[in-house]
């Protein structure tokens, strides 16, 4: 007999989703998009949401329902090189190039800053990288329960602080939504710009590598059907997602209502750390600067031992310790280059791999359409790739956008991929190799393709 979740495990696995899932860019993201967004942030916080918590949430349940052991083993299916190639990128991506930087100059834009003078930061940054990521990279060679127990009082207390922000945000606001200022970039599609917003989370990337750690757990609880297995994970998500939307939209009210008393800020850490300080003084921003540190080292703590335990896996000749030293040596030297300028280097890759994350977890989840026939797999990722290099080139930083070569792509995309303007073009390619892909399963024999 199939065995069942009782309340308490949906309780568990969905507070394991969220502590999973909540990091540095889900705290400084959706304050950037308030204060960016003005009084459209309504709209923009609706896009951020589905990108922000739907997309994470359909990436563990692609890899529960299409029995994948991993992001490996799922694009597997589209064929062994592409699937190297996607896993080194995705893990590059949420690692030592974007989201472990982003970690430690996050702490230390909320954490740090507020206390030194202007002048005393480059040196201070340098000082607080080496050590951020020399706790991370000592912790990450035996993680240990010491972590999770850290995490299970971290987390809560971590909650309980920002709420109380939140909370006096809402009582004492320091301005009015309804008349705030929309930046330009949400004038008039400001749904779809928060949409591709939430790409920064970099939470669909993460559920595609952590997802096997969810469908595990469940499967360790007594659940072995694949299909009761993405159920129980999508009743399981629904806490997380509640949890996450609500915080979300709060952070994105407060970022909306801070220009009241602030002008836009350079990004959303800088943000937050002022409004903290605001409202709690010198105390209150200490407190939350610790709790936000802390959960940033235990996030990069995590991050650190699934890189080098998967680049493990992938390059069995290489050891876990020369992967998670290299995986604390690289972030440790980005982060230096500050939270503005990783965000925005960022930006051309995520909108490069997320179409073809998002189209990856959807084919998993439909899979069983099309008997998983590689076919589908390979016509629809091949139009999105088309799409997805013309969408990371257009946002690229000027030095590749200015180049001959990259504004004949951006051109021709321009000109014959709908919905590009808004970040979207990846969409209509990517549904024409599904449905291209579909009428070859009818064409090819199975055993060919």
């Amino acid at each position: 007999m199939q065995h069942r979740l009782t309340k308490r495990e949906y309780l568990y696995i969905g507070s394991m989703l969220f502590g999973l899932f909540f990091g540095a860019g889900n705290l400084i993201f959706p304050v950037f998009l308030g204060q960016s967004s003005g009084h459209n942030v309504w709209t923009a916080n609706l896009g951020f949401l589905i990108t922000g918590i739907g997309l994470p949430l359909l990436g563990v349940v692609a890899i529960g329902l299409s029995q994948s052991k991993g992001v490996f083993e799922l694009a597997e299916h589209v064929g062994r090189p592409y699937a190297y190639i996607f896993t080194i990128l995705l893990y590059l991506t949420i690692g030592p190039f974007f989201a472990l930087p982003r970690l430690a100059t996050t702490s230390f834009q909320i954490g740090i800053i507020p206390f030194l003078k202007s002048n005393q930061q480059t040196s201070a940054l340098i000082i607080f990288s080496i050590i951020f990521f020399a706790v991370t990279w000592w912790f990450a060679r035996r993680p240990s329960q010491l972590i999770a127990v850290v995490g299970k009082y971290l987390t809560p207390a971590f909650l309980i602080v920002l709420g109380l922000l939140l909370l006096t945000a809402l009582i004492k606001p320091l301005g009015s939504i309804n008349h705030a200022a929309v930046a330009s970039a949400y004038t008039q599609q400001p749904f779809f710009v928060g949409f591709t917003e939430g790409y920064n989370t970099m939470d669909a990337l993460a559920a595609l590598a952590f997802g096997v750690i969810v469908t595990d757990t469940i499967r360790k609880l007594g659940v072995t059907k694949p299909t009761t297995i993405a159920m129980d994970t999508m009743k399981s998500g629904l806490i997380s997602i509640v949890l996450m939307g609500v915080i979300y939209t709060l952070l994105a009210m407060m970022g909306t209502m801070s220009l009241g008393q602030f002008k836009p800020a350079a990004n959303g850490g800088i943000a937050l750390a002022a409004i903290a300080k605001y409202y709690f003084g010198g105390f209150g921003s200490l407190l939350l600067a610790l709790l936000v540190i802390l959960a940033c080292i235990k996030t990069a703590i995590g991050l650190v031992s699934a890189f080098g335990e998967t680049f493990q896996e992938l390059f069995p000749k290489g050891h876990y310790l020369w992967y998670i030293t290299g995986a604390s040596i690289l972030p440790g030297i980005f982060a230096n280059i500050g939270l503005t300028a990783i965000i925005a280097y960022s930006t051309p890759v995520l909108m490069f791999i997320y179409p073809l994350a998002i189209t990856l977890m959807l084919l998993g989840i439909s899979g069983s359409l099309f008997k998983q026939r590689r076919v589908v797999y390979v016509t629809t990722t091949i139009f999105t790739l088309i799409a997805a290099i013309a969408d990371g080139v257009h946002t690229a930083p000027a030095i590749i956008a200015q180049t001959t070569v990259a504004k004949t792509i951006v051109a021709l995309a321009q000109q014959y991929l709908p919905f590009f303007s808004i970040g979207m073009g990846w969409l209509i390619p990517a549904l024409s190799g599904f449905i291209i892909g579909l009428l070859l399963t009818k064409i090819l024999p199975a055993k060919n393709m």
